[in-house]
């Protein structure tokens, strides 16, 4: 059986953030990560590569997280998209803000690399393949007697 590799979009200006991310994901759930450094990009990476979900920072020089996640909205061939949005604004007039936007889940800045994958994973509902059982031996087997 052939297991999808998930692709992630990571939209964010700050370049350790994409970084860490990226290393991150690559390194604990084998995910191919694609980064892009403004909302503007991110739009055209995300209709040329058609990831499986993208994360990204809410705020961003010019054209911001929410914004750029409207504008996907927009776009027929991305609109189908989960979208993550990372932030480290915590109040809870901004948490209705962004969850009434209809994203699919608010991650929080600073995150933590190792269960970054997980996070993703649990709030788009990703499951992770089951650890295959281990056959017990026969001792019946092919074994000469």
């Amino acid at each position: 059986m052939v297991l999808h590799m998930q692709r992630i979009l990571i939209i964010d200006d700050e370049d350790d953030i994409r970084e860490v991310a990226s290393l991150s994901l690559e390194a604990t759930a084998g995910w191919k990560v694609l980064t892009a450094s403004s909302g503007a990009q991110g739009i055209e990476m995300a209709i040329y590569h058609q990831p499986d979900a993208i994360l990204m920072d809410v705020m961003m020089p010019g054209v911001d997280g929410p914004t750029t996640f409207h504008q996907m909205q927009q776009i027929p061939s991305i609109a189908h998209i989960p979208v993550l949005l990372l932030t480290a604004k915590v109040q809870g007039v901004d948490k209705r803000r962004f969850a009434d936007l209809g994203v699919a889940a608010i991650l929080f800045k600073p995150f933590d690399p190792l269960t970054l994958a997980d996070q993703i994973s649990e709030a788009l509902g990703w499951s992770a393949p089951p650890p295959r059982p281990a056959r017990p031996v026969s001792s019946t087997s092919s074994t000469p007697k």
